[in-house]
């Protein structure tokens, strides 16, 4: 009996932080208490709070972080990173050139949003962001507004201006692999900057694409804020028992398959 109620109170204590996680109740930070703290919160052994721990790992709910505890993931449910592939992986996929150009760089504190966002990645210094015009056959298609946390931000600045793949390139050259990520789709009016980026009108409208990568031990990557011209891409999402699968369409691609259909 004793046994059933330790392993009943491990997983009573899982629920409860897995309902404070999606309520969003540690966002300020991305790290849960220490165990010892957690112990003590709740009035059971650090074992009893290790195994809680272990199961909303396993859950996919927080991650450990060497040296400094246990980094809350996510508090969204969210697409995985292979669904929505990066813009030059996608691009290579569909028989399509991409193009990238840096416009802009600097260094600069983050923003209290970024702070949110990299899951507290920014506490040892600024981010690097990073301004990007990227293009599909030599076509102008969106500005990529990318932040990127300090102990990345080195890898980012070796890279040449014109790179076409950044998440090839950090995969290959330095083995950080993308294997999660946050995405949010909505529609906004251009900036005066994204108008004299893109060539384009001010308030035109723009289809806006944030996301935010991680890596395998929950550390974040980037966060991006992508801004597409409205004529030249569209996102597709396909639900079924199986799952969902979220898909990128460009104009160009859209048209070549109607041609092919009335072929």
């Amino acid at each position: 009996m004793r046994g059933e109620s330790v392993v009943h109170r491990y997983r009573e204590i899982a629920s409860d932080l897995s309902t404070q996680i999606a309520a969003g109740r540690f966002d300020a930070a991305g790290m849960l208490p220490a165990e010892d703290q957690l112990a003590r919160t709740y009035e059971v052994s650090r074992g009893t709070v290790r195994n809680a721990l272990v199961l909303l790992a396993r859950q996919g709910a927080i991650a450990p972080r060497r040296g400094s505890g246990w980094l809350v993931r996510t508090t969204l449910q969210s697409q995985r990173f292979s669904e929505l592939r990066s813009f030059a992986q996608w691009a290579w996929s569909r028989g399509m050139e991409p193009g990238g150009l840096v416009v802009s760089q600097r260094h600069r504190p983050p923003t209290a949003v970024e702070v949110r966002r990299l899951r507290g990645g920014t506490r040892s210094g600024d981010v690097l962001e990073v301004v990007r015009l990227r293009q599909l056959n030599g076509r102008t298609v969106m500005l990529e507004r990318t932040v990127y946390p300090p102990w990345i931000a080195g890898f980012i600045e070796d890279l040449p201006s014109d790179e076409p793949s950044v998440v090839g390139a950090l995969e290959q050259r330095h083995g950080v692999r993308m294997v999660h990520g946050e995405h949010s789709i909505d529609a906004i009016a251009a900036s005066s900057d994204d108008a004299r980026l893109l060539e384009v009108r001010r308030s035109s409208p723009l289809l806006r694409v944030n996301r935010v990568s991680y890596a395998a031990d929950g550390s974040a990557i980037e966060a991006g804020d992508d801004r597409y011209l409205a004529d030249t891409m569209s996102f597709q999402v396909q639900a079924s028992l199986q799952g969902t699968e979220l898909m990128r369409q460009s104009e160009l691609t859209r048209q070549s398959e109607l041609t092919r259909q009335a072929g």
